[in-house]
């Protein structure tokens, strides 16, 4: 018996003499057991004299040591051989413990097998600890390290063990599944929206032959916060493009709301007034097309909402001018397209659908664009492919700009108006007085007031809704499931045009705030998974959440984007091989759903550069906007944070930004956490496509859907590579960002070797 094993089954406080050393042997031990074993006092047979006349120690030396075992127990003992030292008088000492041998260092662990165990299917795992100190070395480069073990018991007995390595990919495998039902159900929610597109077309002309006193007031509501980051000049081109409208000026009513209170978007605006008495004839006159000066003076002319000013505006129009029909602007967004109101009418005044359409939305877009759109910022997706396929349900929802509202649609449902507070407010009131006299400014100045809202509907039944940063979305979802519906009118030639950020820093900022107003919607109790579904059916409930868990997105994103790449530089395989009949359906799913995107898009007009560039800045926003979103969102919730509304800058004052944006190439701006995600997994896939491309020769086919993942993700991580090493200019990727990121990947990485090895 291997001696080692004996005594760790014997345990540490077990000492066994050696053969030749001196030891003493106690009889009466023996004596003991025998009297135990034969049931009878010994010492009683003869009382005059014992039976065995023996000292109480006898002095002898060890002849041999046999380590053995019990077969039915697996108890261990030791027989030992001993022979008495001569006679002597009075017993000496025995020898002293010979120095032991240095012992080897023993690894051992223990298990206790089970009859399923050792079967010809059964089978248990060793912590890896265990296996990288008893075991001998695997050979890793073998496809699925494999060794055949023979084991020896304590009886002599061999056992054959197959040793497998398998690393514990439970947590990523669990993180790959839940990635997958959260894409899965972001696929239903776009699913839900193919059911029936509806391409609308409408003639203008046949309305516009009608009769001066047949067109209703229009009311036209511009709304700006900052005159740094929303030019007055911006401003203006958008209020006389509303103005020049083919429509009758005396029915047009622009309000203009400016919450930065700048005196210098006041001056701007009163000299528009006195440029509109020669820039509005002019128009007319020539029929000119582009009446927004801007525009038309050959200079290049984002998107800012708050649901306060608008109702604001609702109110203040509603004591001057009360137009049954109101258009929303963003202060960027100038008209692009004179007959644009007319275009609306058709539908708002159609006496089949006027009496349940709440609204008219048209797409929102932009001049400007890099050629392929580097920053995505046309939203193909968003303003063109969804809304066709809205339209054949309830509607498009609202986008903040571009719409134009029956007024009824802010009292109550279609079948319940609710009426307002005062009289002067009802959309029905016909608004016969002159806006200047003396009332109706004393009213208007009180519906304006700050604490006019403070116990009333407004904001909850009434007008705009508060309760999230996309009071524009929130606002046409409600409207929707109060049962009004919306039409999505999208004509060729652009009726409403803005500009797009140049810095990629503006774009996902931007969408953060998207991502935390969504999410105060979905993860409260009007979501569209469940108010939405009750309310509106369940096409149109799903097809909403598609929106309101954008953020969600970061979950997947983050997951294929991180965890393959750890396992493929560690050589563990977390995805079927290639021969493997699930790689293929891993391979179908992938070309089947970015085949589906890249069609939708060219489709509507899209490029084929734009479209990846698309999917790239959707990967973007997973690490940036969605992931950060989520964070803010949830410390909020927690009543650990709270967030402000961060205007994007809508003023294109650098030029050497501006020359980076039309040589698309990225610009990141100052220093942000936000980058430090991105930064980080684009240098994991970096180093994991080095790894992987390199261990190819040596797995074969055991890692290729991995590796295949590492190099899409690397592609998609070129702009990153050269803003961090290659480019010097001032949209490079801050060095603070980088060394903050290769600190990140390290941990990742050590974090990896942790689970995984």
């Amino acid at each position: 018996m291997y001696g080692e094993l004996w005594k760790l089954c014997a345990g540490p406080v077990v000492d066994v003499p050696q053969a030749e050393e001196r030891v003493f042997y106690f009889p009466q031990g023996h004596m003991e057991q025998l009297e135990a074993s034969t049931q009878q006092d010994l010492n009683a047979v003869k009382p005059t004299k014992p039976l065995f006349d023996l000292p109480p120690k006898i002095l002898c030396r060890v002849m041999d040591v046999r380590l053995q075992a019990e077969k039915d127990t697996d108890e261990v003992y030791a027989q030992i051989m001993l022979m008495p030292e001569g006679t002597v008088d009075e017993p000496v000492s025995p020898d002293p413990s010979p120095p032991e041998s240095q012992r080897p260092k023993v690894h051992f662990f223990s298990k206790v097998l089970t009859a399923s165990d050792t079967s010809t299917h059964g089978g248990f795992s060793v912590l890896r600890k265990h296996a990288t100190e008893c075991l001998p070395p695997l050979d890793m480069t073998q496809q699925t390290p494999t060794q055949e073990l023979v084991a020896e018991d304590v009886h002599g007995y061999q056992w054959k063990f197959k040793h497998i390595f398998r690393a514990d990919t439970t947590l990523i495998t669990s993180l790959l599944l839940f990635s997958d039902v959260i894409l899965a159900f972001m696929w239903a929610t776009s699913a839900s929206l193919r059911f029936n597109p509806v391409h609308r077309s409408e003639y203008p002309e046949m309305y516009a032959a009608k009769p001066k006193q047949d067109f209703p007031k229009l009311d036209v509501f511009i709304c700006t916060a900052d005159p740094y980051k929303e030019p007055p000049m911006m401003v203006v081109n958008t209020a006389l493009s509303a103005m020049a409208y083919d429509y009758p000026s005396d029915k047009i009513s622009v309000y203009v709301s400016d919450d930065g209170g700048s005196s210098l978007t006041l001056f701007a605006l009163m000299e528009a007034a006195k440029f509109s008495k020669r820039w509005l004839p002019y128009c007319k006159n020539n029929n000119i097309q582009d009446r927004s000066p801007e525009v038309y003076f050959s200079s290049k002319s984002h998107t800012w909402n708050d649901e306060a000013d608008d109702n604001l505006k609702l109110r203040v129009s509603g004591v001057m001018t009360n137009s049954p029909v109101i258009l929303t602007l963003d202060c960027d967004m100038y008209s692009n397209d004179p007959t644009t109101p007319v275009r609306a009418l058709c539908y708002l005044t159609d006496p089949k659908i006027k009496s349940g359409l709440g609204f008219v939305q048209f797409p929102q877009k932009f001049q400007g664009v890099s050629k392929n759109d580097i920053y995505a910022c046309e939203y193909k997706r968003l303003f063109d492919i969804n809304m066709i396929g809205f339209d054949g349900l309830m509607g498009p929802n609202h986008v903040g700009t571009g719409c134009f509202f029956n007024r009824r649609v802010f009292y109550g449902p279609p079948s319940n108006m609710i009426s307002a507070e005062i009289d002067e407010l009802n959309p029905s009131r016909i608004a016969d007085k002159s806006i200047e006299a003396k009332d109706v400014l004393g009213l208007a100045h009180k519906v304006a007031g700050c604490s006019y809202e403070y116990n009333t509907n407004w904001g909850s039944k009434m007008g705009f809704r508060y309760g999230s940063l996309v009071e524009d979305y929130y606002t046409g979802y409600m409207l929707h499931c109060e049962g009004w519906r919306s039409v999505f009118c999208s004509p060729k030639r652009a009726a409403f045009c803005g500009d797009v950020p140049k810095s990629l820093i503006d774009v996902v900022s931007q969408q953060k705030r998207w991502a935390i107003g969504l999410l105060e919607i979905s993860i409260s109790r009007y979501s569209p998974l469940t108010y939405g579904v009750k309310s509106m059916g369940l096409l149109v409930g799903v097809g909403y959440c598609q929106y309101a868990f954008w953020a969600f997105w970061s979950i997947p994103l983050i997951v294929y984007g991180v965890l393959p790449q750890l396992a493929l530089l560690y050589g563990v395989s977390v995805f079927p091989k290639s021969s493997d009949p699930w790689f293929w359906l891993y391979i179908s799913l992938f070309l089947g759903a970015y085949g589906q995107d890249l069609l939708d898009f060219v489709l509507e007009g899209g490029t084929y550069g734009g479209w990846w560039n698309d999917q790239r800045m959707w990967m973007i926003r997973g690490f940036t906007s969605f992931f950060f979103g989520s964070i803010e969102f949830t410390l909020k919730t927690l009543n650990l944070s709270t967030h402000g509304f961060n205007l994007t800058s809508k003023a294109n004052g650098d030029d050497e930004q501006g020359k980076r944006y039309e040589k698309e190439i990225f610009d990141f701006g100052p220093p942000s956490s936000m980058f430090l995600p991105l930064t980080a997994a684009a240098i994991v896939n970096f180093f994991a496509f080095v790894w992987g491309t390199y261990g190819f020769f040596i797995w074969g086919e055991r890692l290729v859907l991995e590796l295949m993942l590492v190099s899409f993700a690397a592609v998609n991580c070129l702009p990153v590579y050269e803003a961090m090493m290659l480019r010097k200019d001032a949209g490079k990727l801050p060095k603070r960002v980088s060394l903050s990121a290769g600190i990140l990947t390290f941990a990742l990485i050590v974090s990896g070797y942790l689970f995984l090895k």
